[in-house]
């Protein structure tokens, strides 16, 4: 029996609604690769003292608020097209929060190099090992965040839920550190305090990996577990935007949004 053509119509409808699907997924992890490489080349400019590197990275920026822009564009066009329903408006509206949270981390990602560029101008303080190391700490949960959100992956979301708590450490070790040198020598608190705002900023980065994580979870399962622990209580992980000033010491000038 060969079909109908309303039953043509609705397969070619179908195909088309799958392959925006599609382009959105495949421009979401477009998008935070580029954060990824974003964090990655930092990392390298610090540890080389490359400035021209650090300059290059922060021009990435532009490519990731342009993805932004053409996903928000996208998501909206199906919602008002396709009118989806279920989990593919979970998807959609996930979607929308994502993008955010990944130009944030771009935008932190030039911070990192407006600091990287300042201490480059001046005698190195120390070893930059374990700032490095939590920023490949943060890069890791990213990178899962991603996946999960690719394969709809719970067990993956909540491990990088729990490794915020890593990220977290790291951070107060260098900012105890850093305290140490400046304490010692007045002359150190120009760079440790350039040191410290970039781990700041890694920290930050973390967190909105941590609210990716938590997307995946809601897009998946439908529950929202957003300021909440596994069983429901309080969890200790501080909201992003009431964690800013905890143990902050920020440059003179910040000429990024944050």
């Amino acid at each position: 029996m060969r079909p109908t053509i309303a039953a043509m119509v609705r397969a070619h409808l179908d195909r088309e609604y799958e392959g925006e699907l599609r382009k959105l997924r495949e421009d979401l992890l477009l998008m935070g690769a580029k954060v990824e490489d974003m964090l990655t080349s930092s990392m390298r400019a610090l540890a080389r003292r490359d400035t021209k590197l650090a300059e290059k990275t922060m021009a990435v920026d532009r490519e990731i608020n342009r993805l932004e822009m053409e996903i928000d564009e996208a998501c909206l066009r199906v919602l008002a097209r396709r009118q989806p329903v279920a989990s593919d408006l979970r998807f959609i509206t996930m979607a929308l929060k994502l993008v955010t949270d990944l130009e944030r981390m771009g935008d932190l990602g030039v911070n990192i190099c407006e600091r990287v560029i300042e201490l480059n101008e001046e005698e190195p303080l120390k070893p930059y090992v374990e700032v490095v190391n939590m920023a490949e700490a943060a890069q890791g949960m990213l990178r899962d965040a991603l996946d999960a959100f690719v394969e709809g992956d719970i067990e993956r979301a909540h491990s990088v839920i729990d490794r915020d708590s890593v990220v977290d450490a790291y951070y107060k070790s260098i900012f105890r550190e850093l305290l140490t040198y400046m304490m010692e020598n007045p002359r150190n608190i120009y760079r440790a305090t350039r040191v410290q705002s970039i781990a700041k900023y890694i920290e930050r980065m973390a967190d909105h990996a941590t609210n990716l994580a938590e997307m995946v979870v809601f897009m998946v399962r439908g529950k929202d577990i957003r300021h909440a622990g596994r069983g429901g209580k309080s969890a200790s992980r501080i909201p992003l935007e009431s964690k800013r000033d905890l143990l902050e010491l920020p440059p003179e000038s910040t000429r990024k949004k944050q």
